[in-house]
């Protein structure tokens, strides 16, 4: 039985939720990191594909393949963003990218956006902005290396969404994984045994886990969705992803929980459940 879309994707942003935690945990350099998150799913899918006997590289090549390429950048941004920055600063400046998928889907997708949906975006950006009010945001050079690379990361997601919206027609989620993570997994192949120090065991544990939980099974559930309800509707659902972020680095982390985020994750998760009505 199908799961309804919206539950798709906010499954997906749970899951995803998690990454901050793998990264902080594998503590390789970010060119490592990268390789698990873009090779696990590509050498699984491949195999998958393959068993199943379906023809890779069919349909507008050219745009999947560089969707694939601008997906590369934006992984290793993203893992530089969890590097050098605090969880709960990385995933709330990530979460500017659903302002660039509204805009890129009225742009590209020709989407009507209604007077509500921005409504509803604003609630969810006054609570990213209620989390983050008692955070110190320091300028100093880790924090702000971790916080650009998180921001140039949201934008460059935000317009592979589009990509692989306007190609969701042509492909099965499990060929959109696959070509999503084709060219980073092998610009990054020399990077696992020139980066210093080598994965230990437990450590390429943790980066499979990685890998197979965040690159597969989220996009599973998120490439789901995607099919079936509007691409500015799954980034709004996406939100989800800062509250369990925020939660998943108190239980791991002993972050302290403080009131301005209880009060921006309950308005996060306001605007995510009355964005359903939306469709």
């Amino acid at each position: 039985m199908a799961l309804n879309p919206y539950l798709e994707a906010i499954v997906a942003a749970v899951i995803w939720g998690s990454s901050g935690i793998f990264i902080k945990y594998i503590d390789l350099p970010p060119t490592t990191v990268t390789f698990f998150r873009l090779a696990v799913p590509t050498l699984i899918l491949f195999i998958f594909l393959t068993v199943k006997k379906i023809k890779l590289f069919h349909g507008n090549n050219k745009l999947i393949l560089l969707a694939s390429t601008l997906n590369a950048g934006r992984i290793f941004l993203y893992t530089v963003g969890f590097t050098f920055a605090s969880i709960g600063n990385a995933v709330i400046i990530l979460y500017t990218w659903p302002i660039f998928v509204t805009v890129f889907s009225m742009l590209f997708l020709k989407e009507q956006v209604k007077k509500r949906t921005f409504l509803l975006l604003f609630i969810a950006l006054i609570g990213t902005i209620f989390i983050y009010l008692n955070k110190e945001f320091s300028f100093s050079d880790n924090n702000f290396i971790g916080i650009t690379a998180m921001f140039i990361s949201a934008a460059i997601y935000a317009l592979t969404v589009i990509i692989f919206k306007k190609e969701s027609e042509k492909y099965s989620k499990y060929e959109t994984i696959f070509y999503q993570n084709l060219i980073g997994s092998i610009i990054l192949i020399p990077f696992i045994f020139i980066n210093k120090p080598l994965p230990s065991l437990p450590q390429t544990s943790l980066g499979i886990l990685y890998g197979i939980l965040i690159g597969i099974i989220g996009f599973l559930f998120f490439f789901s969705a995607l099919k079936k309800i509007k691409a500015s509707t799954v980034s709004f659902l996406s939100y989800i992803e800062v509250p369990s972020a925020i939660i998943l680095s108190i239980i791991f982390f002993q972050e302290s929980l403080t009131w301005n985020m209880v009060v921006g994750g309950l308005l996060i998760i306001l605007a995510t459940i009355l964005i359903k009505k939306e469709n």
